[in-house]
């Protein structure tokens, strides 16, 4: 997709100059950030980076506390590029400081090992401007696939789906990628709180629990290009799967409150979130 095309799908009617049109508000088009957590991707960079439009707005770096030259080989391909270094540690812990220290309007979650494509983004611009609060990128449906997931990571995914179906509503078709968009706005609903790589399941159960218009697009996720990734796959799909039964129990404990406190009706968990 073209810069001008994109132009048009992200951007408002102008109001006319003139004056004829009284009392409505100039508006402009949304203002794009993109957040990449990146640990020792000096090798990497140089195949993410340069792809990133243009047009994006700002594009923020978080940095893990790199050992090699991460930072000054972003800087290099992106002078205007913002580094903000990492307090904590883990890829949750990472991309929340990269969302509070975005000034966009919207806000893209991207990988810096070249696994997930810059030139999908507009495909979760257009979904969110569309009309969604939150848009998922899914490696199952038409049109996406993945060259980076073993059987067991298949089976393990596939089953997580299935149980935040059942325990949440929806119709996801993928949970534990973390190539999504979302309006910033949003932000405060999310309430995240986690710091491995369970928070793209957080998020996602999140989006759909607190009632967001949630959208998926198909993507296609590739290989890590040098290096190996940090994710472990039995160590990580359990703390996947207690992020889901803790945030089924919170939801329990909040509908309970409003029962008990607000006088709201009996609401069957299983039926929240109904967008995808």
């Amino acid at each position: 997709m073209d810069q001008g095309l994109l132009e048009v799908l992200i951007s408002r009617v102008a109001d006319s100059e003139n004056g004829d049109s009284p009392g409505r508000r100039k508006q402009e088009r949304p203002k794009v950030s993109v957040v990449i957590p990146a640990l020792n991707e000096e090798p990497n960079l140089p195949f993410v980076l340069p792809k990133i439009g243009e047009w994006i707005d700002e594009v923020i770096l978080v940095d893990g506390h790199s050992q090699d030259a991460t930072c000054a080989v972003a800087h290099s391909l992106l002078p205007d590029l913002r580094l903000v270094k990492q307090s904590g540690h883990g890829k949750g812990q990472a991309l929340r400081a990269g969302f509070e220290a975005a000034s966009g309007d919207i806000i893209v979650m991207l990988d810096a090992d070249g696994s997930t494509d810059p030139g999908e983004i507009p495909l979760f611009l257009g979904a969110l401007v569309a009309g969604a609060d939150f848009v998922k990128g899914t490696r199952f449906v038409q049109g996406a696939g993945t060259a980076d997931m073993s059987r067991l990571r298949r089976f393990g995914n596939r089953m997580l789906v299935y149980t935040v179906r059942l325990l949440f509503g929806g119709r996801c078709s993928d949970l534990c990628y973390g190539y999504m968009a979302f309006w910033k706005r949003v932000l405060p609903r999310l309430d995240l709180d986690v710091d491995g790589f369970e928070i793209e399941t957080q998020m996602s159960i999140k989006a759909l629990s607190r009632g967001l218009r949630v959208a998926e697009v198909p993507s296609f996720e590739f290989r890590r290009i040098h290096g190996k990734s940090n994710l472990r796959t039995a160590r990580d799909g359990w703390r996947v799967l207690k992020t889901i039964m803790r945030e089924r129990r919170r939801v329990g404990r909040s509908r309970r409150y409003e029962r008990e406190h607000l006088g709201e009706p009996e609401v069957n968990l299983g039926a929240v979130g109904e967008h995808v």
